[in-house]
């Protein structure tokens, strides 16, 4: 019994020393100086002590190699985030090259745009003159065909009358003096119906210069209502237009807040305090570029990180909406 005593003493104090150096090696603790000698023990202690070491050493041995690949692990990781990083400036880059390529030739189209819509209108100016022209050349033809068969008419009449005079003269010369009166009495009709049928052309010639100047007012008042009504509707759909593109805008502008608020990391000390932010975006959501305005450093910088994080936020399709919001100044608040 006293032997046996004599083994087990040593070997749990070997033990508790050797499971002591492990968990101090574990947590990176060094001692440079050498420990004092123990008391000699007998000889089955000193042999678990040196298996003990064995199994410390390659304990040790293990830990460090941990240590080495996890630190290689952590330097490729930050090789591929470097890399990716690069990838994605330049793919910006590249974006925003195309970007700037697509406004030239927006502009160029509507410059095109502008110039054939300017055309027609001057085609559509001219064609209405030319209507208009052609509208008072047929009027004015009308009026001296009028005004010359009533001529005709009026040369015709006198023509008979005065072959009906001369035979009647031819025949009563012999009794000119007893037809005398009655030929006065019927040149002084002829004379007034004369006088009526001028009066009656000279009335003819107002009503009709009246009715051709009531057409042509009847025409101008028309065509000046139709271009009241065509500037009345256009300022509708111009308001209605840009109604539906605010409503549009405050539609993505919501939805953009709601993304940068889902990916915002908050903190107790951020609570009432709020960043305005502006974000310039491509026109697929792709965030180019975005800065902080002013506000609490800690909420600027989570918003930063959400937007980062986001990488693409919703943008319309319509580009007219997307030209108002491809530029945007955002509050951000965070939310508990």
């Amino acid at each position: 019994m006293a032997d046996k005593s004599d083994v087990t003493l040593p070997l749990s104090i070997s033990a508790g020393i050797h499971i002591g150096v492990i968990i101090i090696l574990a947590l990176g603790i060094d001692f440079s100086h050498k420990p004092e000698p123990m008391q000699q023990v007998s000889a089955p202690a000193v042999k678990a002590v040196m298996v003990d070491q064995q199994k410390v050493a390659n304990q040790v041995e293990k830990l460090k190699q941990e240590k080495r690949d996890a630190e290689r692990r952590e330097q490729e990781r930050q090789a591929e985030l470097e890399r990716k990083a690069q990838e994605a400036k330049q793919a910006r880059e590249r974006e925003q090259a195309q970007i700037k390529q697509l406004e030239q030739e927006r502009k160029q189209q509507e410059i095109e745009t502008q110039k054939a819509n300017e055309a027609t209108k001057l085609a559509q100016v001219k064609q209405q003159q030319e209507k208009e022209k052609a509208v008072k050349a047929e009027a004015d033809r009308k009026l001296k065909e009028q005004e010359r068969k009533v001529a005709e008419d009026a040369a015709q009449k006198a023509a008979e009358k005065r072959k009906v005079e001369e035979a009647a003269a031819a025949k009563a010369e012999s009794d000119r003096k007893l037809k005398e009166a009655e030929a006065k009495a019927k040149a002084e009709k002829a004379k007034a119906d004369a006088d009526a049928k001028a009066k009656a052309e000279a009335k003819a010639k107002a009503d009709a210069k009246a009715k051709a100047d009531a057409e042509a007012k009847a025409r101008a008042q028309q065509e000046q209502e139709m271009a009241d009504a065509l500037a009345a509707e256009q300022a509708a759909l111009s308001q209605t237009m840009n109604k539906q593109m605010q409503s549009e805008v405050g539609k993505y502008q919501a939805m953009i807040k709601s993304t940068i608020q889902r990916n915002l990391v908050v903190d107790e000390s951020m609570r009432g305090k709020t960043c305005t932010v502006s974000v310039r975006l491509a026109n697929d959501g792709f965030v180019i570029s975005s800065q902080t305005k002013g506000g609490d450093p800690n909420v600027c910088r989570a918003a930063k990180a959400a937007i980062l994080k986001a990488g693409k936020l919703p943008v319309s399709p319509d580009p007219a909406v997307y030209n108002l919001m491809k530029e945007i100044n955002l509050i951000v608040e965070p939310t508990f």
